[in-house]
């Protein structure tokens, strides 16, 4: 009996050893889907912590701490991941989105900015602009973001446009 319970914490101990940096990630992104970002948050950090070069693992833990509104925390994960990958457009839209809440109006454009550099159609990139713009004053490139975000099918980019470019 004794010999049965140590082969039972061997086979235990080894099944939590061997959970790779992907099953980690799997796990995360279903938790995050779920909204449960906290547990996500933790299952994105045991990945990184299997392959600390894990691009995607840093960006959607990133999203995960912004939804819980760790901005600094969020901020931290969009830097690595575009360290690690500079034409990762989406970090760069992910880091606009910070530093928007922070009031940080020209990194957020700027950010936006490199994201439409990469992915030249991405209507969120052109929304938050838009909306960066109008709040540092700049009436005409912020409606010629709007309408850009709507030619390319932003449904928030027409009720923004009708807001602010009267």
């Amino acid at each position: 009996m004794k010999n049965l319970l140590v082969l039972s914490f061997i086979m235990i101990s080894f099944s939590s050893w061997s959970q790779t940096a992907a099953i980690y990630f799997n796990k995360a992104f279903n938790k995050a889907a779920a909204g449960n970002y906290k547990s996500a948050i933790a299952d994105y950090t045991k990945a990184i912590s299997k392959d600390s070069k894990f691009v995607e693992a840093y960006q959607n833990r990133g999203v995960a701490k912004f939804k819980l509104n760790d901005l600094k925390g969020a901020m931290s994960d969009f830097n690595k991941t575009i360290e690690l990958d500079n034409m990762n457009a989406d970090a760069f839209t992910g880091r606009a989105n910070v530093n928007f809440k922070l009031s940080n109006f020209k990194e957020a454009i700027s950010d936006c900015t490199s994201c439409l550099d990469l992915n030249p159609r991405d209507y969120v990139a052109y929304n938050l602009r838009g909306l960066a713009y109008n709040n540092i004053g700049d009436k005409k490139n912020s409606c010629k973001d709007f309408s850009k975000a709507i030619e390319l099918g932003s449904q928030s980019a027409i009720k923004n446009r009708n807001s602010f470019c009267k």
